[in-house]
């Protein structure tokens, strides 16, 4: 509220852009103890011995994240109906910037609830989660100085596949599966390469600019109703609980 009264502007879209970045410092307070501080304290132990999955376990504390999370969100938004009545104030915009705001936490919270899953160093937890958050804000403009160039993309895509498969190792514990999932991937994209290299041309900054969670919220800053961005959103929430599950089935039957 006291950017619009600076300003001198009752959009309140321009608000929530302007605060997203605080996103680096909140989602990292809010989700490092969440799973870390339970495996530090060995309570977890206690959750595995309780009549209910792992999925319920993590889906639980997501949703206890989500509702801190949703309350000062709830409070704000009053604001708008409050501008509205000393200026013209969209809002559509306004709120639908708001659900896509909301979405966008939803979606870093999920990443952090996973980061937070792989350790029981509080500080390591959020050590990850900054520069994740940080990374994924910049995108865009990194975007530009990254290579274009087909054989540029097309090394990237292998490097990532091999993280994958280090990934898939850390929570399965099965290294055929790790290695079938990094040398199927490597190999596929290697393929591609060779058979038409001109689509790997300006592939990277391109995907960089897709993954962007702040990219697609801006679009909804701007005036439009993203329905794409919000499915991203609720892909990207699934993705990284699923993952969150896994690290904790490992850590169970270990």
């Amino acid at each position: 509220m006291l950017y619009n009264i600076q300003s001198a502007v009752a959009n309140f879209e321009y608000v929530l852009s302007f605060v997203s970045l605080g996103f680096v410092v909140i989602i990292p307070i809010l989700t490092m103890k969440v799973i870390a501080e339970e495996r530090r304290q060995k309570t977890d132990q206690l959750l595995y011995s309780l009549p209910i999955t792992t999925s319920q376990i993590i889906i639980g504390k997501y949703l206890a994240l989500l509702i801190v999370y949703l309350v000062p969100l709830v409070i704000i938004s009053f604001y708008p109906l409050i501008f509205s009545r000393f200026g013209e104030v969209y809002l559509l915009t306004s709120y639908g910037s708001m659900f896509a705001f909301f979405m966008m936490g939803a979606a870093f919270m999920a990443i952090g609830m996973f980061i937070s899953s792989l350790t029981d160093n509080l500080g390591f937890a959020a050590g990850i989660a900054i520069p994740v958050i940080l990374l994924n804000y910049y995108s865009v403009p990194l975007a530009e100085y990254v290579s274009s160039t087909a054989i540029g993309s097309a090394v990237a895509l292998i490097a990532a596949a091999v993280i994958l498969g280090f990934v898939i190792r850390y929570l399965t514990r099965n290294d055929n599966l790790a290695f079938g999932v990094g040398a199927v991937l490597s190999i596929a994209i290697a393929g591609l390469f060779l058979t038409d290299s001109a689509g790997f041309e300006g592939l990277l900054p391109d995907i960089m600019t897709k993954l962007s969670l702040f990219e697609r919220f801006y679009k909804f800053v701007n005036g439009v109703f993203d329905l794409t961005g919000i499915v991203y959103y609720v892909t990207v929430i699934v993705f990284f609980l699923f993952l969150s599950v896994q690290s904790l089935e490992k850590r169970r039957y270990n």
